[in-house]
């Protein structure tokens, strides 16, 4: 079997190289082909992850390739994973936000609306080019913002599409540590839509254990602490004893909207700037050709339990051994308050055949409001994506729920086309 990594000379790759090597022979993985339109980081992250692979699964041949097509003929698999415009449009799109009072971060608020502008017009015509030549091809996409890409494939695409986070593996590793359980033993529901989505049952062998979950964080939090196992679960603890439900740690972007303003404009670098300086040294590490382990820098990247989420789905279609994975995937009537075709991030059983929701709850008004009106202002940026026309780009921002006025929207509509026009 072979797997095309688009993409291939992100820092990340050697991760989903690592996770690939490992369960090589069970997945029956022969070889992997990476893609990328940078040469040079091409070049130094292909060597580096064909040294790596060589010390676990000697039998898979890693390639570089400077072709799309040649990458992904004949590959069961296509992992897409770009970044168009690099860091460098990271840092315009956090420093765009913070000109306007708003979060500018690459999955939230006007970062990733900028980014999603740029991203969907690219990631169709790479969907187009692979159903040329691999139309049995599954697309895993990691390229965020998440839902909106994988929304704009499932509609205009004929390949088979998913798409992959890894925060809810993550979201379930870190409760089973808080537990003291075997991640195994435990299994979460989660609604909602990607880095927008709800944790509204965990269950430990069976019986449901989340009320206890949450009054035990909520009493951390009131005496101060964070839970160690589960730093990113910062939230006042009165929100989640009203919820009943651990929201993703992307919605302080919007329960704590001010907070996090005040956190991005007091720290000394933005995000860019820091994910810039870790990537210089891990290209360095990389280049050193007495290199082929992982360096422990990696896990400061983010993308925790990439390849671990990533094999999953492949082990699951690759051997159609159905697995219980959350995941992106076409809504149809799963959630009956959103559109058909609307990008969800549900409990889906993954096959063969694709990726399935599971039946779900209807949303409860708490959670309703905010995620019909996201997937909204989701549906008016691939809409603008495609037409690159002004006023569906003005509408997009206009209906994002953290735009605070009709200037600020208009503003940030002028910014985008502008730079979309250098």
């Amino acid at each position: 079997m072979k797997i095309a990594v688009v993409g291939g000379g992100s820092t990340y790759s050697p991760e989903l190289l690592h996770g690939l090597a490992e369960r090589a022979d069970p997945l029956g993985l022969d070889a992997v082909a990476l893609y990328d339109t940078d040469a040079d980081r091409l070049a130094t992250v292909g060597g580096f992850g064909r040294r790596m692979v060589e010390r676990t699964a000697p039998r898979v041949r890693v390639d570089t390739t400077s072709t799309l097509e040649a990458a992904v003929e004949g590959a069961r698999f296509v992992v897409v994973q770009i970044r168009v415009g690099g860091q460098a449009a990271r840092l315009e799109d956090e420093r765009l936000g913070l000109d306007h009072g708003v979060i500018g971060q690459e999955t939230t608020g006007v970062g990733g609306f900028a980014k999603a502008l740029r991203t969907v017009p690219v990631l169709l015509d790479i969907a187009r080019r692979t159903e040329a030549v691999a139309p049995r091809a599954t697309l895993i996409n990691f390229t965020n913002p998440v839902s909106i890409v994988t929304e704009a494939l499932l509609n205009h695409s004929a390949l088979q599409t998913i798409g992959l986070c890894n925060i809810p593996l993550s979201q379930r590793m870190e409760i089973a540590a808080h537990l003291g359980v075997s991640p195994d033993r435990v299994e979460i529901d989660s609604v909602g839509l990607n880095h927008l989505s709800f944790v509204r049952g965990v269950r430990v062998g069976g019986e449901e254990v989340l009320d206890r979950l949450l009054e035990d964080v909520a009493k951390l939090l009131d005496s101060g602490h964070r839970p160690a196992n589960i730093p990113d679960l910062d939230f006042p603890p009165e929100l989640l004893r009203a919820l009943r439900m651990i929201p993703s740690d992307y919605l302080r972007y919007f329960y704590l909207h001010p907070d996090t303003i005040e956190e991005q404009r007091s720290a000394k670098q933005l995000r860019a700037q820091a994910v810039m300086e870790i990537e210089r040294e891990l290209l360095g590490y990389y280049a050193d050709p007495k290199n082929d382990t992982r360096p422990k820098l990696l896990e400061e990247r983010g993308g925790a339990f990439y390849s671990h989420a990533a094999v999953e789905i492949i082990r699951a279609i690759a051997l159609d051994e159905p697995a219980r994975l959350i995941v992106d995937a076409k809504n149809g009537d799963t959630l009956p308050s959103l559109p058909p075709n609307a990008c969800v991030e549900v409990p889906c059983t993954v096959r063969a055949s694709g990726a399935t929701p599971l039946p779900q709850a209807p949303l409860p008004p708490e959670i309703r409001g905010l995620i019909q009106h996201v997937k909204a202002y989701e549906e008016l940026t691939v809409r603008a994506a495609l037409s690159g026309a002004w006023e569906d780009v003005y509408l997009a921002a206009l209906n994002h729920p953290l735009t605070p006025s009709a200037n600020v929207a208009k503003s940030v509509a002028d910014r985008i086309s502008a730079r979309d026009r250098r």
